[in-house]
């Protein structure tokens, strides 16, 4: 098969499809890859390191789409990847389709057969795709928001961990899942006073053993977790239902009663964030202010470190690449329950029913 790997072009996004080592296997099977110049060039990839790998460097993306049957990204695609996508690509990447309706509907609209990263599922309802990326949006979560707590970012003026004799600050993470497991661990390790919440008693059962009573579990109610976020010095948002819209769980009524200068942080905001104030930022301008309190919604959070995001994606991603490589779509997904659950585009159509009912389909 031929397999197409462009440069990212979402803002300050420098992961790639495909590490040199990916390359390589699926070269070694018989497969020809694409990879666009320059592609790796911001993780310190070079196109003669991919070359070496067995991969055919082409001049621009307009030729990676055009030499490509399978192809495989990072990010959703922006409008004029879409516009590059024919009947005849399989497009295998991040979407997270249910709150962009014009995005959905032009893959829709372009005919190609889109498997979404996200919605991929593992034994258990396990998301395997995009667990290593909530590793480190969730570890990163806790980074930004101490940085944003500090005076010169226009927050509180306010160190995470405390110091002997200051209180350290207050964290509420909302939901236990695998970001927010690793949020409540950053922020444990920083010293400071952690809350967890989730609606999950077995899930909280985990977490309090997991953290030997260091981390406050709630089971997740809006009369607690309101209590909760007003008295706050930073707020997580870490709340994933698989291909749909996430439930807001924070209202901006509530921002009224926060300390001025405390920080959200909406792990959340590639399915449409769990902060009713939320909307997407980028890494050039990642925060914004709402009733004096400081939002980061950067929906590619992981972007920010490209080099440790690209390997752990791809040590998950190469099998089911490689599986589509190998098999062609229709059997790969037919062979395997999991892939097909990424199956969110095909023959024009929008089918995955979460993204469906998120849409109004």
């Amino acid at each position: 098969m031929r397999i197409g790997v462009p440069k990212e072009i979402k803002t300050l996004e420098s992961r790639v499809g495909l590490t040199p080592g990916a390359v390589s296997a699926l070269t070694h099977q018989g497969h020809e890859v694409y990879v666009e110049t320059g592609a790796g060039a911001g993780i310190d990839i070079s196109d003669e390191t991919y070359a070496a790998a067995g991969a055919r460097i082409a001049p621009s993306a307009e030729a990676v789409f055009e030499a490509g049957e399978l192809i495989v990204k990072v990010k959703e695609p922006q409008p004029i990847e879409i516009a590059r996508l024919k009947p005849h690509h399989v497009l295998f990447t991040y979407l997270h389709l249910a709150p962009d309706p014009d995005q959905a509907h032009g893959l829709a609209k372009s005919g190609a057969t889109c498997i979404a990263y996200e919605t991929v599922t593992g034994p258990g309802g396990s998301l395997p795709l995009l667990a290593p990326m909530s590793q480190v949006a969730g570890r990163m979560a806790v980074q930004v928001g101490a940085a944003s707590l500090l005076a010169p970012a226009g927050g509180r003026g306010m160190l995470l961990g405390g110091v002997p004799g200051v209180a350290p600050a207050k964290v509420v993470i909302l939901g236990g899942g695998v970001s927010g497991a690793h949020a409540a661990q950053m922020a444990v390790g920083m010293h400071a006073d952690v809350t967890l919440f989730d609606i999950s008693a077995a899930r909280l059962e985990a977490l309090d053993a997991q953290f030997g009573g260091r981390v406050h579990t709630v089971f997740s109610t809006p009369d607690a977790v309101a209590a909760a976020v007003h008295g706050a010095d930073l707020v997580i948002g870490c709340v994933l239902l698989p291909g749909a819209s996430t439930p807001k769980l924070v209202r901006r009524a509530d921002l009224k009663h926060m300390k001025r200068g405390s920080v959200l942080v909406d792990v959340a905001i590639d399915q449409g964030g769990c902060f009713e104030t939320s909307h997407a930022t980028t890494h050039a301008e990642p925060t914004y202010v709402v009733d004096g309190v400081i939002h980061y919604c950067v929906a590619n959070m992981p972007g920010a470190a490209p080099l440790t995001s690209t390997y752990a994606l791809n040590a998950v991603t190469a099998p089911f690449v490689a599986a589509l490589a190998n098999k062609g779509w229709k059997k790969a997904l037919a062979d395997d329950a999991g892939l097909a659950g990424g199956l969110n585009v095909v023959g024009g159509e929008i089918v995955h029913p979460a993204v469906r009912v998120a849409l109004g389909l």
